[in-house]
C-alpha cells in the first residue's frame, strides 16, 4: 500500500533534488578536476596562450577553445609564484578575479592550462636550490586552479641555466608521482624555441635533463617564430615552421632512441605541438599569415600533431586601419588584416581534443630494433655509414629518413640532436616515402676526363678519374692521390665532383 507524501515533506525532497542539481554543475569550483573515472580519448588539441598580465585586461572568457594562461614566474620580492612578477596569486584573486573567470571557462566546457616562465621574467626554478621547495611551488599554482596540464616555457637563463633545469626536473618529477598516487595526474608539455634546423643545443639539453629525472613528457612544443638567419626567404612562414617541426621529429625521436624508447613516426608527432607568433613577428621580415597558419594546420592535421597554440589570443582580434602593416608588433593586434579569432579557427581546426586526454599516458616503445632498420630496396640513397666519408650534397638514408649533406662529414650521424645549422652537416629532406626503390646514381662515363698520375703536375681546376670518380684539383700539386679527398677532404688538394656536377657533364656530353 503505497504512503502520501506529506506537502512539509515534499518540500524538503524538492529541495534535496534542487540543492544536488546545483553541486553537480558547479562541481568544478568545489574539488579539483580528475581523469582517473572518466576515460578521455586521446585526440590532439588547440590553445591560445593568454598574456594574463597584459592592461587593459582581456577577457579571455570570450575566447572560444582551450587557454593557456601565462607565464607564473618567481616574485622578486620573495621568490613565491607570482602572475608576471605583477600580483601574488592572492593578488590576482581580487584584481584580476582570476579564479572565478577560470571557473567561468570551465563552466563553457573548456578548460585552461598554467604556463611557468616565458621570455622576461625568472622561471621557478631559477630561483630555487631545493626540489622539495620548488615542487611545493609549482603544486601551490597547480592546486589552486585545479589543473592537470601544464606548460614550461623555456627562454633565455631558464633555459641555459642547466643547474636550474635539473633541480626544475626533479620537482616536476615529484609532483607527476605525488599527484598520480592521488589519481590526479599531471601532463607536463615543454615550449622550446625552434630554428629551422630544429631544437637549439640547449633546448635539446633541456628535453634530456627533463627525461633523465624520469619526468613523463607529455611532449616538446617548438616555438615556430623568428627563425631570424635560419628562415628560408624562399618559402613562406608557414614552410619554414614545417622545416623546423620536421627537424624537430627528427631530433626528439633520437632523443628517445637514446633512452632506449623507440617510437613510431606516428608516435613521436603525437608529442610534438607547434605556436606560431600570429602576424608580424619581433623579426621585421617575418609575417606569419591567415594563409601559413592554415599551411600550418593542413601540416599537423596530416601528420597526427598532439598539440596547436597561438601567441597570443590578445592579438588574435579585429584589425583596424592603424593596427596593419605597421611593422611594429603589438600586444593588442596581429598586424595583418584579419576578424576577432582568425587564427584561432583555422588552427583549431581537427584539433579539438581535450587538455586532459594524455595526462595518464605513459611513453613506452612502440617499435623494435628491426623496425628501425633501414633496407637498400626500400631506400632511394645509400643507407648511411659512420665508415664512410659523404661529400657535399650527397643525400643518404638513416632511420626512415632521407638526409643530405651540407658539407663534406664522417661519423657524424644524420639525426644525432646537433642543433643548428652550423653545427650539423645534415639536412633532413623527409621521409622515404611508401614505394621508394633505389634512385640511380649518376656515373662519369669512363674516358671523360685523363687518368689521374702521380708523376705529372696539376694545376688549379684540372680533372682527373680514378677509380671510376671524377676529381678536380683545388691547387697546385703533384704525387697527391685524389683518392685521400674521400678520407679527408679538407686535407686534400683535390675535391670530388658533385652529383650535381656529375649530372651537368652528362648532359654536355655527345
Amino acid at each position: 500500500m503505497k504512503k502520501k507524501l506529506s506537502f512539509l515533506r515534499l518540500v524538503i525532497l524538492l529541495g534535496l533534488i534542487i540543492a544536488g542539481g546545483l553541486l553537480y554543475l558547479n562541481i568544478d569550483q568545489l574539488v579539483p578536476r580528475t581523469i582517473s573515472k572518466v576515460k578521455i580519448k586521446e585526440k590532439p588539441w588547440f590553445a591560445s596562450y593568454v598574456d594574463v598580465t597584459l592592461m587593459p585586461q582581456f577577457d579571455f572568457e570570450q575566447v572560444e577553445g582551450n587557454l593557456v594562461l601565462s607565464f607564473v614566474v618567481a616574485s622578486d620580492k620573495d621568490n613565491a609564484p607570482s602572475w608576471g612578477n605583477a600580483y601574488s596569486l592572492n593578488e590576482a584573486e581580487t584584481s584580476l578575479d582570476l579564479k572565478r573567470r577560470i571557473a567561468r571557462v570551465r563552466q563553457n566546457n573548456r578548460d585552461v592550462m598554467i604556463s611557468f616562465g616565458g621570455l622576461v621574467n625568472h622561471e621557478l626554478a631559477q630561483n630555487y636550490t631545493d626540489s622539495k621547495a620548488l615542487m611545493s611551488a609549482y603544486e601551490s599554482v597547480v592546486a589552486r586552479y585545479s589543473v592537470n596540464a601544464i606548460d614550461l616555457d623555456l627562454e633565455n637563463e631558464g633555459l641555459t641555466d642547466a643547474t636550474a633545469g635539473k633541480i626544475r626536473a626533479k620537482a616536476i618529477a615529484e609532483l607527476q608521482k605525488k599527484r598520480k598516487k592521488e589519481s590526479k595526474p599531471l601532463s607536463v608539455w615543454v615550449t622550446l624555441p625552434v630554428s629551422t634546423d630544429g631544437l637549439t643545443s640547449d633546448g635539446v639539453n633541456a628535453v634530456k635533463i627533463l627525461l633523465d629525472e624520469d619526468v613523463e613528457l607529455a611532449g616538446v612544443n617548438g616555438m615556430t617564430m623568428n627563425f631570424g638567419e635560419t628562415r628560408k626567404s624562399n618559402l613562406s612562414m608557414g614552410k619554414n615552421a614545417i622545416h623546423a617541426l620536421q627537424a624537430l621529429h627528427a631530433q626528439l625521436k633520437n632523443i628517445y632512441q637514446q633512452k632506449k624508447i623507440l617510437l613510431s613516426d606516428s608516435a613521436v608527432w603525437a608529442k610534438i605541438g607547434a605556436t606560431p607568433m600570429i602576424g608580424q613577428n619581433d623579426i621585421l621580415t617575418e609575417v606569419f599569415t591567415l594563409d601559413d597558419a592554415n599551411e600550418l594546420n593542413q601540416f599537423a592535421q596530416k601528420n597526427g600533431m598532439g598539440r596547436l597554440s597561438i601567441w597570443s589570443a590578445n592579438r588574435d582580434r579585429a584589425s583596424t586601419k592603424s593596427s596593419v602593416h605597421t611593422n611594429v608588433v603589438s600586444n593588442f593586434y596581429s598586424g595583418v588584416e584579419q576578424e576577432d579569432q582568425a587564427f584561432s579557427k583555422i588552427l583549431r581546426a581537427g584539433f579539438d581534443g581535450s587538455l586532459l586526454a594524455n595526462t595518464t599516458k605513459e611513453t613506452v616503445s612502440d617499435l623494435t630494433e628491426e623496425d628501425l632498420m633501414d633496407h637498400p630496396e626500400t631506400s632511394p640513397y645509400q643507407i648511411w655509414s659512420k665508415d664512410k666519408t659523404y661529400l657535399s650534397e650527397t643525400k643518404v638514408v638513416w632511420q626512415h629518413n632521407v638526409y643530405q649533406a651540407k658539407w663534406w662529414t664522417t661519423g657524424d650521424e644524420p639525426n644525432v640532436p646537433l642543433t643548428n645549422a652550423d653545427a650539423n652537416p645534415w639536412e633532413l629532406l623527409g621521409p622515404v616515402l611508401k614505394g621508394e626503390t633505389p634512385v640511380s646514381i649518376p656515373i662519369l662515363k669512363e674516358g671523360t676526363y685523363e687518368a689521374w698520375g702521380n708523376e705529372k703536375a696539376y694545376q688549379a681546376g684540372d680533372r682527373v678519374m680514378l677509380g671510376g670518380n671524377g676529381y678536380i684539383a683545388k691547387w697546385w700539386n703533384q704525387n697527391e692521390t685524389p683518392e685521400k679527398a674521400i678520407i679527408k677532404p679538407s686535407d686534400s688538394p683535390w675535391r670530388q665532383l658533385t652529383e650535381s656536377e656529375i649530372k651537368e657533364v652528362l648532359k654536355e656530353a655527345p
